[in-house]
């Protein structure tokens, strides 16, 4: 394909600006509302501005910047969080979730010393006729902005079609028409009707994070343009939906045609143009293009956006998060005028009243938290080597310490963590090695989205951080979005010694040695570019991961048969690494169920931490784990040269979840470390059943 006609629409397209981090359009800012209001001051007919709606949780995790949400007529693209800004601009007072522990991590990982967490752009109606919040919602462009018409396949650009969205509580007859089709049959004679149009499905992604339209009117003439017309008329046409790139593109003008199926594959890569390094929600371009190969991808893929989060437990907060709360607060009521009245604490305390709480600080309090918020920052290299060090594990540690301690009481509740933790006995009958329970009445969830990535999930990637795209024009946004997730869990420790002396046996078997020897070879070739540096040893899981991971998964299965859940609505988070510097051993799991637009869930998992209940839950969880639908295959699974998947007896039928349940996409499962199967010796819990 002609490349240079393809990269000069980048130059075309946009005009740079200066001092930005990305090549982008300043002039046409996406401003939904805005253009609304604009339309209504004329007295014009408009079309609305809401197109649709998502819950929190699928705006973070599915449908967040830069990904393509599939609305009943049309497909939508949530812009970067700089367009966000002009909706949550509507409000005097923008609300932040505080989340300290949470929120360094996020300001590490985005490079930005002053990022807060906020909440998506919403408010709640008193009636569902009421117009509170009609002002608020989350930026979105058509996209792709490629339309085929369903009636007479015409392939054009998104201004082509009318668009109508006219009616004020029906949001799903959003449509964007043909208005002059006369079918597929081309008869002049024949009177136009108005047709809906569908996205034309096809796209073009790196493994960068770029995605960009296809190229469909150079594609059908091969890199050229057309002899006959200026501005062909193009057609898709497409007799088997649903089976890849079976369309063919046709131009009506000089009658080229060319099939979709040619840009299949590794020979397709050959015939697409290199990757401009477009970022479509951020209606921008890499300033010095990309040049990577592209893939052709569909609309609906699931590999088209992986979503790069990290989430808490809110736990009691501890004087040093206190203290570094305090600090943070400082810095961002106070901002410059912070230095210039430093030495005076009662001056400050004035500028202070009614946004930070200073009455309960003696001088000596304040002054400290003044100097630690006067500090200079990090410099560039320190940001990148703590984040070259860090582990995702010191984001778990904090939870572990404070799950050890014994509440105060049968049931305590921690009105400003929002946990509420009551003590349970561990009946007699349980298996032994489950050293203790608690039942987690509430308890608060923040989760926060630093980037996406396309083509490989984030965990994959996660050592080349230009796979890593940006949610942000700003190289140091102010803010990321957040969702507070509120719920109710039961935690579940192993007893450390048993585990340890269990872990110790499963180091030296030859079951262990076949699993090491698949992960290296995974690690290879899906990290090629750092396998060169890293030793793929240190990010292998030790094997009482894979335990804590398998009973996690058995024990989701079977509590969703009583708990009144379904299994894709309960959730792992599992504590199990050995002891090293800074941080203790640790063996157990948190099941929990959470729900981000209500005041929390009703219940029904906590109801099974009882003694009796979890024992029956625990019995029948190992008893299914020794059987398996796929037996003898299941059983007797194990990665030998050159496979390299990462489990071993375990598949959909006995032991997988669901993506929404699982935090590794099952990996790292083995039954055989958690009962004994036929042939295996090494199950923690020995025979069950």
């Amino acid at each position: 394909m002609g490349n240079a006609d393809w990269a000069r629409g980048c130059a075309m397209t946009v005009e740079p600006v200066t001092g930005a981090r990305f090549v982008y359009d300043e002039a046409n800012p996406l401003d939904p509302l805005g253009d609304l209001e604009r339309e209504a001051s004329k007295g014009v007919k408009h079309n609305r501005a809401k197109v649709g709606s998502a819950r929190p949780s699928s705006l973070i995790y599915t449908y967040g910047p830069g990904s393509i949400m599939d609305l009943p007529q049309f497909t939508i693209m949530p812009s970067g969080l700089d367009d966000w800004d002009r909706i949550w601009a509507r409000r005097d007072f923008v609300p932040q979730i505080n989340a300290p522990r949470l929120r360094e991590v996020v300001r590490m990982l985005l490079r930005s010393p002053d990022v807060q967490l906020r909440p998506f752009p919403w408010q709640p109606k008193k009636t569902s006729m009421s117009s509170e919040g009609n002002d608020l919602g989350v930026p979105a462009r058509v996209f792709p902005q490629w339309l085929r018409c369903t009636g007479c396949d015409m392939l054009a650009s998104v201004a082509q079609f009318d668009y109508r969205n006219t009616h004020p509580y029906r949001t799903d007859l959003a449509c964007f028409e043909h208005t002059r089709c006369t079918g597929r049959s081309g008869d002049p004679n024949r009177k136009p009707v108005r047709r809906p149009a569908v996205a034309a499905r096809y796209l073009l992604a790196c493994v960068d994070g770029h995605l960009d339209e296809f190229p469909y009117d150079l594609w059908v003439h091969h890199g050229a343009h057309c002899e006959k017309a200026e501005f062909p008329v193009l057609k898709m046409v497409d007799r088997t939906a649903g089976r890849g790139a079976a369309a063919t593109i046709i131009c009506a003008s000089c009658g080229s045609p060319r099939p979709m199926n040619e840009a299949q594959g590794e020979a397709g890569r050959s015939k697409l143009p290199r990757c401009r390094g477009r970022h479509p929600h951020l209606d921008a371009f890499e300033p010095e293009g990309c040049g990577n190969e592209v893939r052709l991808i569909l609309v609906g893929a699931s590999n088209l956006w992986f979503p790069a989060t990290h989430s808490i437990i809110v736990m009691p907060a501890s004087t040093s998060e206190r203290e570094l709360d305090l600090v943070d607060q400082l810095r961002s009521a106070l901002g410059d005028k912070l230095a210039k009245y430093a030495g005076n604490l009662d001056i400050l305390r004035d500028l202070l009243d009614g946004k930070v709480d200073t009455a309960r600080l003696t001088d000596a309090a304040l002054g400290d938290a003044v100097n630690a918020a006067l500090q200079p920052l990090p410099t560039q290299e320190e940001q990148e080597q703590r984040i070259r060090e860090w582990d995702p594990v010191e984001l778990l540690v904090p939870e572990w310490n404070y799950l050890q301690r014994d509440p105060l009481g049968d049931r305590h509740e921690d009105e400003s963590s929002g946990l509420t933790l009551s003590r349970r006995n561990v009946d007699p009958a349980m298996p032994a090695g489950i050293s203790r329970v608690l039942a987690v009445e509430r308890l608060r969830k923040v989760n926060a989205l630093v980037g996406f990535t396309r083509i490989d999930d984030v965990d994959r990637v996660g050592d080349l951080p230009r796979r890593l795209a940006p949610i942000t024009r700003s190289a140091h946004p102010a803010w990321t979005v957040a969702t507070e997730d509120r719920g109710e869990g039961i935690f579940i420790q192993l007893d450390h010694d048993l585990v340890s002396r269990w872990e110790d046996t499963v180091l030296a078997s030859e079951i262990w040695r076949a699993h090491r020897e698949a992960h290296r070879r995974n690690f290879r070739r899906r990290f090629s570019e750092t396998a060169k540096y890293v030793d793929p040893d240190s990010r292998l899981q030790p094997p009482r991961y894979w335990l804590v991971h398998t009973l996690a998964h058995v024990l989701i299965r079977e509590m969703a048969m009583t708990c009144g859940y379904s299994a894709a609505s309960l959730s792992e988070r599992l504590y199990a690494w050995p002891e090293a510097d800074g941080r203790h051993a640790s063996a157990g799991l948190l099941i929990c169920t959470t729900a981000s637009d209500s005041d929390g869930t009703l219940g029904g998992l906590v109801q099974l931490s009882t003694p009796e209940r979890l024992e029956r839950v625990f019995s029948g969880a190992l008893y299914r784990a020794t059987r398996c639908s796929s037996d003898p295959v299941c059983a007797q699974r194990i990665p030998h040269d050159p496979e390299d998947f990462l489990h071993g007896a375990a598949c959909h039928c006995c032991v997988m979840a669901s993506e929404t349940s699982c935090e590794r996409a099952n990996r790292f499962l083995d039954r055989r470390f958690l009962v004994n199967l036929p042939g295996s010796e090494l199950g923690f819990f020995g025979h069950a059943g």
